[in-house]
């Protein structure tokens, strides 16, 4: 399991940036799909190519009524350390594929 600290300036204060840790790729449609793995980080990213709706957990299920992400917008999200999953289902007519990224 990965705890991600950021990195400090020569001032000592934190610097925003992470690295690109695995990335799991999960296809969906109107029917909740989730990624296979828990994600080894308590920092994810995720991304989606069509508005979807999201939701996390250690064996989700996304809903219409879970959070929304807009169709390219890219998202981090605080996670639980090897327990995490992402499950996502389309907010419109079409599928799509979510990106979801553990972040180091």
């Amino acid at each position: 399991m990965t705890t991600v600290a950021l990195p400090f300036d020569e001032r000592w204060k934190e610097i925003p940036a992470l690295t690109l840790g695995t990335t799991q790729i999960k296809a969906f449609t109107d029917t909740a799909a989730a990624i296979a793995n828990a994600v080894d980080s308590n920092i994810i990213r995720v991304v989606s190519d069509v508005a979807c709706h999201i939701a996390f957990g250690s064996a989700p299920t996304a809903t219409t009524s879970s959070a929304y992400l807009p169709a390219g917008v890219v998202e981090y999200f605080k996670a639980v350390d090897g327990t995490t999953k992402v499950s996502a289902i389309r907010a419109g007519s079409d599928d799509g594929t979510i990106n979801v990224t553990a972040m180091a």
